[in-house]
């Protein structure tokens, strides 16, 4: 049985407080992500904002922002990023389109594979760039749409020259930091 938005609505409101994704015509409840995970998506989505707000340029969300997708799917990334000519005001509900930018965060439950293959989808869909961080491997992976994958470190800087020109973030600073 394939289930559609209006039954992923209804069970949304059965239990507000699970997230979870459409796909393929099915429910998928997503579990909260670890400590780690979700302060390497904070660090994330603080860099885009304070890139993207200021200059006006788009809408940065987290991950409880759901877009429902050309395929209508109903996704929702770690951290997104949309441009301001596509999305003018933000939706009450879902955004009807593919962001331009989506990062996901590997949490200890999650599989590698499987997040790679959710960012290769929104590619598909008409994301322009897609990131998958991997805070245990201290590795973040960039999709351009029609490039190789850019494999970023310790050490190198993330940049998006034709998605957000000027933006620079140190890989460094997206792990969380021990204190002494």
């Amino acid at each position: 049985m394939s289930l559609t938005i209006q039954d992923l609505e209804k069970m949304q409101q059965q239990y507000p407080d699970y997230r979870m994704e459409l796909v393929q015509g099915n429910i998928i409840v997503m579990s909260p992500s670890g400590y780690e995970s979700d302060e390497v998506a904070a660090a994330m989505i603080a860099q885009l904002h304070n890139w993207v707000r200021p200059r006006k340029l788009g809408r940065v969300a987290a991950s409880s922002a759901g877009f429902r997708l050309p395929n209508s799917d109903l996704r929702a990334p770690d951290a997104s990023f949309v441009l301001a000519q596509r999305l003018r005001r933000s939706p009450k509900s879902f955004a009807q389109l593919a962001p331009d930018l989506t990062v996901e965060v590997k949490s200890p439950s999650d599989n590698l594979k499987e997040l790679r293959a959710k960012v290769q989808e929104f590619l598909a869909l008409g994301t322009k760039v897609g990131i998958l961080i991997n805070p245990d491997e201290r590795i973040v992976e960039v999709y351009d749409s029609g490039k190789e994958v850019i494999i970023l470190r310790d050490g190198d800087v993330l940049t998006l020259p034709d998605l957000l020109p000027g933006l620079e973030v140190q890989i460094s600073d997206l792990w969380s930091p021990e204190f002494d």
